[in-house]
């Protein structure tokens, strides 16, 4: 499944995009929560488990760690180079499989749980995906949606103004590179609904806050300068922020900068990690 594809999701996701460094750098930085919300599903040894929309498998192991020897993970992931770093992240015996979660290649009932993180959002009709996903789950076989920021974020503790319009900035960024409006992403706030419109039983949720203080982490501060500083934000919000809020971003951002947002001893950034699980 090498070939390129058109996109059927809301984000432009084919089997050709890549930005797998961004999903490592999130992976090394929320490890902890991660792990966390993993520890929280009470998975048992024997346990046979799929990462639905799995990037580049940092969660296969801990999934792994959790049914040990006796149990099995599988690895779905739609983008070719995703799933190649998966495969490099794991042991032999983690089967990856490239292909869309709205086609898998798998046998119905064939799963105790479904861990899929940061992937229903994608879809344009998430309930659809969530019907899907549940017929690989045994009778009473539980699906875990995972997404981060459920809650608006906070990087900049001392500044909520220029935090806002930042905010406002990339979802007008984001509505005209994919044409979308807030309403079309709601799937990103209503794990619960759709879990419930898909029929899905016991659905419960909670929430974990991936939260950190200056001094930072080489892996927290990788991930806040490439994938938020650099990446989210940079030189596309230029155009949506007025002269001098894109001035004084900019220093914030730049390492080079005295004002070099992770430096400061008053910096403190939280991002939400929500988790709804549900029975099939």
């Amino acid at each position: 499944m090498n070939r390129r594809s058109t996109s059927t999701g809301l984000l432009g996701d084919t089997t050709a995009r890549d930005y797998s460094r961004k999903l490592g750098l999130f992976n090394a930085c929320a490890g902890p929560e991660l792990r966390q919300a993993i520890a929280s599903l009470a998975l048992t040894p024997g346990m046979r488990v799929l990462d639905a929309g799995c990037g580049t498998g940092e969660a296969l192991g801990w999934l792994r760690d959790a049914v040990g020897d006796e149990g099995s993970v599988v690895g779905l992931e739609l983008a070719a180079a995703h799933a190649l770093a998966a495969r490099h992240s794991v042991s032999a015996h983690t089967l990856i499989v490239q292909a869309d979660v709205l086609k898998p290649p798998l046998a119905d009932a064939a799963f105790d749980l479904i861990w899929c993180v940061n992937t229903i959002n994608h879809l344009r009709d998430p309930v659809i995906g969530i019907e899907r996903l549940g017929s690989l789950l045994r009778p009473g076989g539980r699906l875990a949606l995972g997404q981060s920021s459920l809650l608006p974020d906070m990087y900049f503790a001392w500044d909520s103004r220029l935090e806002r319009v930042v905010t406002e900035a990339v979802r007008a960024y984001y509505r005209d590179r994919y044409r979308l409006e807030e309403r079309d992403l709601t799937a990103i706030r209503s794990m619960v609904g759709v879990l419930r419109k898909a029929n899905m039983s016991q659905v419960t949720a909670r929430t974990f806050v991936v939260e950190r203080v200056s001094p930072l982490s080489a892996s927290d501060q990788a991930y806040l300068l490439e994938a938020i500083f650099q990446d989210t934000w940079g030189e596309r919000l230029r155009p949506y922020l007025s002269v001098d809020d894109y001035q004084e971003l900019s220093c914030l951002c730049d390492p080079l900068s005295p004002a070099f947002a992770l430096r400061r001893p008053d910096f403190h950034f939280l991002q939400t990690f929500s988790v709804a699980v549900a029975e099939a």
